[in-house]
């Protein structure tokens, strides 16, 4: 049996849930954004703002969540600063100290293009924020620098699972791959869903959607792999939770693809495979998340 299960639970819980499914809708969306943003065609442009919008708001209550689960809230600053220095607490060596930091720098590029959309949409009447949209130099690095951390953000939390010695946490090095897919996945479906209802093109939504059909390929693979990559764990991992994964697989994978694959066209269940998409991106880090911190 791995040293894994004669080791001290974390005991994380629904706010580290939360904030794992939330973190990478902030990161894939924002990611998707950038790409648009730079590489998309005018049309796009709704499902751009779109995405700015949804960063910001998600990765702040990213961080309302970390500072609730801390046990302490009024401590949360000794994730960033030393309380004897003041000095910058950055340790290299511990992905929930970079993470933590990465944290803030994304909260950062996604506030400037936060405001830069509410600038272009009028709400905000001060026209220099335009310049934190591309192609303005300033645009393209701001966007260039968020689109990094958001990847980042996005796959960091399955490699802060594998360094906590927990069972299947720290038996496989496949989760911040599986998550990172699994964050374009269920952005995808996000900008999907809400840009059906807010404006974007026609051709936009149907270029999200053959990309979420790929990714979501791909998640399936990276699952396959990571059951795979746990060997005699995957035993007691498939015994307890295998009905939910599977769930996530069918119901959140399968069936997606193929309402996507027989339904080429829109009828008036076409958000199914989008909303079914979410659930299967939230299920599956309920299942990561609750069966190694019960055991």
């Amino acid at each position: 049996m791995s040293s894994t299960f004669f080791t001290a639970a974390p005991h994380w819980r629904w706010l580290i849930v939360a904030y794992f499914f939330l973190g990478g809708l902030a990161g894939g969306s924002y990611f998707l954004a950038t790409m648009m943003d730079l590489f998309g065609k005018r049309e796009d442009r709704p499902l751009v703002r779109l995405a700015y919008l949804i960063a910001f708001p998600a990765v702040c209550v990213c961080g309302l969540l970390l500072t609730a689960d801390l046990g302490r809230p009024e401590r949360f600053w000794h994730m960033l600063v030393q309380a004897q220095t003041f000095r910058p607490m950055i340790k290299a060596y511990s992905p929930m100290s970079i993470g933590s930091w990465a944290l803030l720098l994304f909260s950062g590029c996604a506030f400037l293009s936060f405001v830069a959309v509410l600038a272009e949409r009028g709400w905000l009447p001060w026209p220099p924020l335009l310049r934190l949209n591309p192609p303005a130099p300033l645009g393209r690095l701001v966007t260039a620098v968020g689109a990094l951390l958001g990847l980042y953000l996005a796959g960091y939390t399955g490699v802060l699972l594998a360094v906590t010695n927990r069972p299947i946490w720290a038996d496989t090095t496949l989760l911040g791959l599986t998550f990172l897919i699994s964050a374009a996945s269920t952005s995808a479906a996000l900008l999907i869903l809400l840009g059906s209802f807010g404006g974007g093109s026609r051709d936009g939504i149907r270029a999200l959607e053959r990309l979420d059909a790929s990714v979501l390929v791909l998640e399936g693979l990276a699952i396959a792999a990571l059951v795979a990559s746990l060997g005699r764990v995957a035993m007691v991992w498939l015994n307890g939770w295998g009905l939910l994964l599977a769930g996530v697989m069918l119901g959140g994978i399968g069936l997606p693809l193929l309402l996507h694959w027989r339904r080429p066209s829109r009828d008036s269940r076409w958000w199914i495979g989008p909303a079914l998409v979410l659930l299967g991106g939230l299920t599956l880090r309920v299942v990561v998340v609750f069966s190694s911190d019960g055991l």
